[in-house]
């Protein structure tokens, strides 16, 4: 029926055509014509059966699918890409002994590549066999290949490698790059889930939806998830200068701030998160070496103190209170900058602050974000890189690097234009996965764009003071009084107390 109705739509489309083309003078005679023609098919015998089976065939063949069947194999060009790579693999995937072959100088591509995509005139996937005796369980094995192919397949892209071990099997997946065009902005979360950023869609099972200069569409986030329940309770992020650690910082605390309170100690004493001073849920924002210590100071107290009033609640059978249930946010940018600091000045190192919320802070409610530059790593407290099993690495980096940071090698290849926020997550044991963090910028540096700044400044809760310093001693005024000093004795006792209770129970 579609096809009889395109032809008789081409039949009039032509009807009309022909009649605007005839000239006044012979229209008369041509409708007199065809008039008597059809008084003629009347008087016939079946004449207007007839003549209507004699319409239907000629828009049936009139409307025919006339489209030229697409072609089923590679053309010229992709053919000749194709057996230059199988020849390429020759060396690797070959061995002298084999009777059989399955790649040799003389062989043939299509027997080993079983599926092939292209896009505009470049290999976008490729799924190979190779021979059973291939050392694919060796790192270096696997490296050779995956070189090859990496410069045979095109430079200035990013490539997955997917092996199959089990059954021979090997996938090439070019990569589009990450969007870098979404901003901070309210993700569609749980409590006790934080947006890091934004990854592949194949890489995560879930999507959320953003708003960006376009509309909204859905996008597949890098979820952090918190609380007393999660195996990864603490994040660390690595990066080089101006790769984005501080701007990832800065979209946990506006995501934190929805459901919590939020401590921040910024060691480079920029001024970088002086939008949140004064704000409510933010309970300090610190950059002074003496602040920073007496803030720290001040969460390892309140660690304790929700350590024992968790315990005591479970003792007792009673719900635990909302001041502990309220999840406490301690985000600490540049550590080795201040414990250089108190090094030179002979006090003691701010990082061993961190380790009652380290080692405890899950059971309390307590998570901690620690962001500091790549080569500065060995000034880490070993406390802060044990306890966090969250890792984030930014920058343009060699693959081994992200292997040291992250403890496993990333599946893909480096990215030839690393844009700032860029990166790779891994969480606790997880994938390694590509990250792109929403753009984070500091809403009174006037050098960003005045959209994200005004998209920073939406998400600030409350309303800051009039005349917001960015100064240190302005920010100290905001930092939260330290907990009534407790004895030592005493307070090691009933964390000790409440620490093993937790773990029993």
């Amino acid at each position: 029926m579609i096809t009889i109705a395109r032809g008789m739509r081409k039949q009039v489309a032509w009807a009309g055509g022909w009649w605007g083309r005839t000239p006044k003078d012979r229209r008369g005679p041509a409708l007199l014509l065809a008039a008597a023609g059809v008084v003629v098919v009347v008087m016939m015998p079946y004449g207007p059966l007839l003549a209507i089976a004699a319409v239907m065939a000629s828009a049936a063949w009139m409307g025919r699918d006339r489209t030229p069947p697409a072609p089923t194999g590679p053309s010229e060009a992709e053919t000749g890409r194709l057996q230059s790579l199988y020849e390429a693999l020759v060396p690797y995937l070959s061995d002298a002994g084999d009777p059989a072959p399955l790649y040799a100088h003389d062989g043939s591509w299509d027997k080993a590549f079983s599926e092939y995509e292209f896009q505009d005139g470049r290999l976008a996937r490729l799924h190979l066999r190779y021979p059973a005796y291939f050392t694919d369980g060796e790192a270096e094995s696997r490296a050779r290949v995956e070189q090859l192919l990496h410069a045979k397949a095109g430079r200035g892209r990013e490539y997955r490698f997917d092996w199959n071990e089990e059954e021979n099997h090997l996938t090439l997946t070019a990569l589009a790059p990450l969007p870098t065009d979404i901003v901070a902005q309210r993700f569609i979360t749980a409590p006790g889930e934080t947006v890091l950023g934004f990854t592949d869609d194949a890489a995560v099972q879930r999507t959320v939806p953003v708003t960006d200069g376009d509309g909204t569409r859905d996008a597949p986030p890098v979820v952090w998830r918190t609380g007393t329940r999660s195996t990864e309770p603490h994040l660390l992020a690595l990066g080089q200068p101006g790769t984005g650690t501080t701007s990832l910082l800065r979209s946990i605390a506006l995501q934190a701030l929805v459901h919590g309170d939020v401590v921040v100690v910024d060691g480079s004493g920029t001024g970088e998160y002086a939008c949140l001073t004064g704000r409510p849920g933010v309970l300090a924002v610190e950059g002074g070496l003496s602040g920073a210590s007496a803030t720290l100071e001040w969460a390892a107290h309140e660690t304790e103190r929700r350590l024992i009033a968790v315990n005591r609640a479970r003792q007792s059978g009673d719900p635990v209170a909302d001041d502990v249930r309220r999840p406490l946010w301690i985000l600490v940018d540049r550590p080795t900058a201040l414990s250089q600091l108190a090094l030179a000045e002979g006090r003691p190192d701010p990082q061993a602050l961190l380790d009652v919320p380290l080692r405890h802070g899950r059971a309390a409610n307590v998570a901690v974000a620690v962001a500091d530059q790549l080569d500065a790593t060995e000034g880490l407290a070993p406390v802060v890189i044990a306890q966090t099993r969250a890792r984030v690495v930014l920058g343009p980096l060699a693959p081994e690097h992200v292997e040291a940071v992250l403890g496993a090698p990333q599946r893909t290849t480096p990215a030839a234009e690393v844009p700032p926020g860029r990166g790779y997550a891994r969480l606790g044991t997880g994938p390694v996965l590509r990250l792109q963090v929403p753009s984070t910028p500091d809403p009174y540096d006037e050098e960003c764009a005045q959209a994200h700044r005004d998209a920073v400044l939406s998400l600030l809760p409350g309303a800051a003071p009039a005349d917001l310093p960015h100064h240190e001693e302005a920010a100290a005024s905001a930092a939260p009084a330290p907990a009534e000093p407790v004895p030592v004795a005493l307070r090691k006792d009933a964390v000790v107390r409440a620490v093993a209770d937790l773990e029993l129970s």
